[in-house]
């Protein structure tokens, strides 16, 4: 069996139908037990206070922003490559998402800087990259909008996808590219003296994985959503032009 099977759209939505129920009901119950348990179960931070209970939405928003856009950037070159629509209409149907999840990562980030850093925002090389992704995020799903042949929509589409992606990659390793800023360093990582304690780390990767599979429930929900769209309008066209 091969995955170019599912660029079929009555496959991908026969085989992705089942999934979304299981997607929302594991991100609900995942993201309901990992805000209790890190908000009230969990000890306040030594150097941070209650503040720092902040990342169990601004690490896991801000993970899904950026990875939100690399699964855009992915399914956008495989639609300039191998013209496949229904991967064209899955980079559509996440760009929203990840919108919303940036928006959510600026905010917390900003309620997290204030008494952090004693302001809401400063033009740190990581939040700066991190506001013009959002941007990027709001032009994607605005073109879309304003183009009315849905082909060229996607290509035009997929092009901005290919030079936002810089900044989806800035996000992530702005604190590594330039020593300057106000923002720390990755609260997951491999090195111990960075890593966050575990009596954080357990309840965050619960948020993670619970933000993980709502972005997959709404992207497969959308992508569903926009297939049908797509073939409506197309139904519409053709009776259009009977009529004519």
């Amino acid at each position: 069996m091969s995955i170019w099977e599912y660029a079929n759209p009555k496959k991908f939505i026969a085989t992705t139908a089942p999934v979304i129920p299981w997607a929302f009901g594991g991100a609900i119950l995942c993201i309901v037990v990992g805000l209790i348990w890190g908000f009230f179960l969990t000890p306040d931070a030594d150097r941070f206070g209650s503040t720092v209970k902040i990342i169990y939405l601004h690490v896991p928003s801000a993970m899904i922003a950026i990875n939100g856009w690399i699964m855009m950037l992915v399914a956008s070159l495989i639609w300039l490559i191998r013209r496949h629509h229904v991967s064209a209409l899955a980079a559509k149907a996440a760009a929203p998402v990840g919108m919303v999840m940036t928006l959510i990562a600026l905010w917390t980030g900003a309620v997290w800087g204030q008494p952090m850093w004693g302001t809401w925002w400063a033009w740190d090389p990581r939040l700066t990259s991190f506001l013009i992704l959002f941007l990027f995020y709001l032009g994607y799903v605005a073109l879309w909008e304003a183009i009315p042949d849905p082909d060229q929509a996607a290509d035009l589409t997929s092009v901005l996808c290919l030079v936002g992606s810089v900044f989806a990659l800035l996000s992530r390793y702005a604190v590594y590219f330039w020593n300057q800023g106000l923002h720390q360093g990755a609260t997951l990582s491999m090195d111990s003296e960075q890593h966050i304690a575990d009596v954080f780390w357990v309840p965050l990767v619960v948020c993670i994985a619970g933000f993980i599979l709502l972005f997959v429930a709404l992207v497969l929900m959308r992508t569903g959503t926009e297939i049908r769209l797509r073939r409506l309008r197309a139904l519409e066209r053709q009776a259009q032009r009977a009529a004519a």
